[in-house]
């Protein structure tokens, strides 16, 4: 077929012409199908968040029922069940690998608003800072908002033979290996705290895992395992009861809820903090008017006196989305640099 330029007025050229012309009448009416098709998707996905919620929200726990984490969820999900007219938001437990297992669901869900995860420092900022995992917290999920702060406490059976951390840290010296920590699993603040605490102290104690800190703290209990760094949640009542000993708080200032109990640092190991948090996630991809409502609602129940009542370890300040995002990086750092620096072999144990 000749060039449009090299034709003249021959019946060929004009058969070119016209099929050019054809060509291009097509692509026309392909283009405006395609951005009528685009709009339309666009209407309907802005349609979707204008009638989100419109089924029910399964609010993810990555621990089992009955720990920290879970009691947490169990408060914000009535109160936002309130929040948004009534909606149903379920809660449901789906717990190993010290939050990994659950976690790494949310991070395979639909980003339609419907999934939501109660996620901890654990998976979120130890496991990936120790561990291969299959999913990066960074870039797989969505920041909230923080929902709660919670220090841990170095607990002990009544049994051990030491009154405060100077003579727990002598008997472990005395006799290494003897003792045994339960935790929630590799990966999850209660097993860091302990590694930790092992490092800057240069003792001996075998760990035991468990599938929550809940669990954790039964087994001091029940005398399975010598002591626990567990939330303070799981442990007041048993400090209380005379079931467990209180040795410490492993925040850098002493606990309201505890004001007797003193801080590990106060105790002579220098440079010790752990604090446990849950904050409120979603899978990448979520509307952002979806993750700002939520924020708004966060931001609501942490004023909320009756909320503050019935989970003390609540915190009043929340952080806005992109805030806890921030923070998240910063956390995975300095937990990477504190196992490189204090346990060099902790980190090549986990990652490899």
């Amino acid at each position: 077929m000749p060039s449009i330029a090299a034709c003249g007025r021959s019946s060929e050229c004009a058969a070119s012409r016209g099929t050019v012309r054809a060509m291009e009448a097509k692509m026309n009416k392909l283009s405006g199908a395609l951005i009528a098709i685009c709009a339309f998707v666009q209407s309907q996905a802005l349609m979707a968040q204008d009638k989100w919620p419109s089924q029910p929200i399964k609010l993810l726990v990555t621990f089992p029922a009955g720990g920290n984490t879970d009691a947490v969820a169990r408060l914000t999900a009535d109160f936002m069940q309130k929040a948004l007219g009534g909606a149903t938001v379920v809660v449901e437990n789906h717990a190993g690998a010290g939050g990994i297992v659950g976690t790494e669901m949310v991070t395979r869900a639909a980003p339609d608003g419907y999934t939501l995860c109660m996620c901890s420092i654990g998976p979120i900022t130890i496991a990936p800072a120790t561990q291969q995992l299959r999913y990066d917290p960074l870039k797989d999920l969505v920041p909230i908002s923080l929902v709660s702060t919670n220090p841990l406490m170095l607990v002990v059976h009544p049994s051990v033979k030491a009154n405060s951390v100077q003579e727990l840290v002598a008997l472990a010296r005395a006799e290494p290996g003897r003792l045994n920590y339960s935790s929630a699993g590799i990966g999850a603040l209660t097993y860091f705290s302990a590694e930790l605490f092992k490092t800057k102290t240069g003792t001996q104690i075998t760990h035991v895992a468990y599938r929550g800190g809940a669990q954790a703290t039964m087994a001091v209990i029940a005398g399975d395992v010598q002591l626990t760094f567990a939330n303070m949640s799981d442990a007041v009542s048993q400090i209380e009861g005379g079931k467990v000993r209180a040795l410490g708080v492993t925040t850098a200032t002493r606990s309201p809820a505890a004001p007797t109990v003193p801080t590990l640092a106060e105790q002579g190991i220098r440079g010790y903090a752990t604090e446990s948090w849950n904050a409120l996630f979603a899978p990448k991809g979520t509307a952002q008017p979806i993750i700002d409502r939520l924020a708004a609602m966060v931001a609501d129940m942490a004023k909320d006196d009756k909320i503050q009542h019935d989970g003390v370890w609540l915190s009043r300040g929340f952080q806005q989305p992109g805030r806890l995002g921030a923070h998240a990086p910063r956390g995975n750092r300095a937990v990477g640099g504190t196992c490189e620096r204090d346990r060099p072999e902790y980190s090549k144990r986990e990652v490899g």
